[in-house]
């Protein structure tokens, strides 16, 4: 379970995971040596599982997003395993997710413009293999986007 400072922690890393130990450390009144000691602890529960880079996609150039709803032919013994390892494949597709229910898998595709959203389309994602329907819904606009957690 996790105490008041490991909360504390986490919200402070949520807010600004670029903060350097020394500094976090003294924002949050602690040794550096003991903010790594309790750091360590919640990689070494799971909790915290590393640091990343998050690039903003439209930075580079990518100016479309596009959710496609996949509902996959499940008379295929191997309809999941087979679409999901080549949806993995396709570098324009930045998150994969599944589900119980009428649609089995929902692709976020990006693209630098129509033309190329209709390229990758036409080539990548029509020969994925045991689609039975797909649904495209055109992003307008994120309202939100946040993956802090309410610690």
């Amino acid at each position: 379970m996790l105490d008041d400072l490991d909360r504390r922690i986490l919200r402070h890393l949520q807010g600004n995971p670029s903060q350097s130990l020394p500094e976090l450390a003294d924002r949050l009144g602690l040794t550096t040596s003991r903010l790594s000691r309790k750091i360590d602890k919640l990689r070494e529960g799971g909790i915290l599982r590393g640091q990343r880079a998050v690039i903003d996609w439209q930075a580079l150039g990518y100016a479309v997003e596009v959710s496609l709803r996949v509902t996959l032919d499940k008379t295929q013994s191997r309809a999941f395993d087979d679409f999901l390892e080549a949806a993995r494949d396709i570098p324009e597709v930045i998150e994969i997710q599944t589900f119980l229910g009428q649609v089995d898998v929902r692709l976020s595709v990006i693209a630098k413009d129509m033309t190329h959203y209709q390229e990758i389309y036409r080539r990548r994602i029509l020969t994925l293999p045991h689609i039975a329907d797909i649904e495209a819904l055109m992003h307008v606009a994120r309202i939100k986007s946040d993956e802090s957690l309410p610690i």
